[in-house]
């Protein structure tokens, strides 16, 4: 079979396709196209550590939608909550595990990916493949990209209310000064630069996950403390949709969707590198994850709201927890926010600096500077003015974070594998695998349907550059 045109990695030579007779041979030095994608060159730089990784993966994944899980337990009860949970952490694990091994897979035959589609279209043999992942990718990022920034205003304009209650100040210019922030720090220029500002979105998640806890537990205690009702929907269609919609959002606080690009930080070889930062990554979401869950649920029941925040601000009655405990923790999430949005906003400057770069010249020449620096401006500016836009944003995110994580996350990983590693069809693995794909594309779908039900429901509510954020 001839050689495809289609080349993968730092430093290899050309991709051969599945099923050919010949193995491919690792080339020494880059070949020319390589050298000429500043992508590649500059976004995607590979000379990260292993912890770099894990702290690269905790930041994608271990972000304030862990502060629904309350809220997901309310819909599921507490034994298909803890199910549903540790299922959804087994089934990402090993998702991402057999990712990892694609991967080391195709780089030990020469074949180094950096990039989500290239993997797919690679594989698969399909060039469609290869759009579809760059769409769903770009959905997805887009997404967490305006997502963040919305947030990041919420909060700031939740500061400014507890401080100046009378305030003439409205949700939009608050947007644009979260805008304004990561319009500076997307001048970052590599992913892997963003290492220590990754590491502190890890502590961050701890920190804040840790007065969450303490401040749940605070108002359990309390004279003021809620009444412990664990009851779940009398009508049946309602628990129904409830528990999808649960599972949804369970599905997109594990889901990554980048994880090809975080292991192409990676300095090669790196084979088993990715397994260790799994290990980081999920040591992390495990404390955050169960401690808010269980604590946030025993307080405060089928009572909890989207964000166990509000939980503790009722509209009667006092505050259930110190105000500057909640203060300190929205200052931590608030900043976190600004490391998630930087992370995967990645893909997309990936993409602009391989067209508008140019890698004869260095990263911080006034050729590949100057474009980068309007290139990146616009894409924060856009966000953010859909972000002002789009108040209701969170409803859209939910449909498309269900459709476009399950692809990425739960069949493409266990069908790569399948079509790499070629397990027997009798073999307990291959079935897991396939078992995987069919369960989790019937969740995803109905859970879509669950989401796009609720943006339906809070149509109502829905008015552009709006002051109030539809949650």
């Amino acid at each position: 079979m001839p050689e495809d045109p289609i080349t993968n990695g730092n430093g290899y030579g050309y991709v051969y396709r599945y099923g050919s007779k010949h193995e491919p041979t690792p080339s020494s030095s880059p070949p020319s196209d390589r050298q000429d994608d500043a992508g590649a060159q500059f976004v995607l730089e590979s000379k990260g550590k292993w912890w770099h990784a894990g702290y690269h993966l905790t930041t994608a994944i271990v972000g304030p939608t862990i502060l629904t899980l309350p809220y997901v337990f309310r819909g599921l009860g507490w034994a298909l909550g803890f199910f549903c949970l540790t299922a959804m952490g087994v089934v990402t694990f090993y998702s991402y595990y057999l990712m990892s091994l694609v991967l080391d897979h195709c780089e030990k035959q020469g074949r180094r990916h950096i990039r989500f589609r290239e993997l797919a279209a690679d594989v698969l043999g399909h060039g469609w493949m290869f759009y579809f992942v760059v769409s769903i990718q770009t959905a997805i990022n887009c997404g967490i990209g305006i997502g963040t920034i919305l947030l990041a205003g919420q909060c700031l304009e939740i500061m400014y209310s507890t401080i100046s209650p009378n305030g003439s100040m409205q949700l939009y210019q608050f947007i644009a000064i979260a805008t304004a922030v990561m319009i500076l720090l997307a001048q970052i220029p590599t992913f892997h630069s963003l290492r220590y500002v990754n590491l502190g979105s890890l502590l961050l998640s701890l920190g804040y996950s840790s007065l969450v806890v303490g401040a749940c537990i605070h108002a359990g205690i309390s004279k003021n403390a809620p009444p412990k009702d664990y009851s779940l929907d009398r009508s049946e269609a309602v628990r129904v949709f409830n528990a999808f919609a649960s599972i949804s959002i369970i599905a997109s606080i594990f889901g990554n969707g980048i994880l090809p690009e975080i292991q192409a930080t990676l300095a090669p070889p790196a084979t088993g590198k990715m397994l260790k930062g799994l290990f980081l990554c999920y040591t992390v979401m495990f404390i955050t994850c169960y401690s808010i869950a269980v604590s946030g649920y025993h307080t405060f029941g089928n009572k909890s709201t989207s964000n166990i925040l509000e939980s503790f601000m009722p509209v009667n009655g006092p505050a259930l927890a110190p105000t500057w405990v909640l203060s300190l923790a929205l200052v931590f999430i608030l900043l976190q926010l600004f490391a998630i949005g930087l992370v995967y906003s990645q893909v997309a400057f990936e993409i602009m600096e391989k067209k508008s770069a140019d890698t004869t010249q260095g990263m911080f020449s006034k050729r590949n500077l100057i474009p980068r620096i309007l290139l990146r401006t616009t894409y924060m500016v856009l966000s953010g003015f859909f972000a002002a836009m789009l108040p209701f944003f969170g409803d859209i995110n939910g449909v498309v974070g269900a459709i476009g994580f399950i692809p990425l996350d739960f069949i493409l990983p266990m069908l790569l594998y399948n079509m790499t590693h070629k397990p027997p069809k009798t073999s307990p693995m291959y079935w897991i695998n396939i078992s995987i794909i069919v369960i989790f594309t019937g969740a995803g779908l109905l859970g879509a349907v669950s989401s796009f039900r609720k943006l339906v429901l809070d149509a109502k509510q829905f008015k552009l550059f709006s002051n109030n954020v539809v949650v």
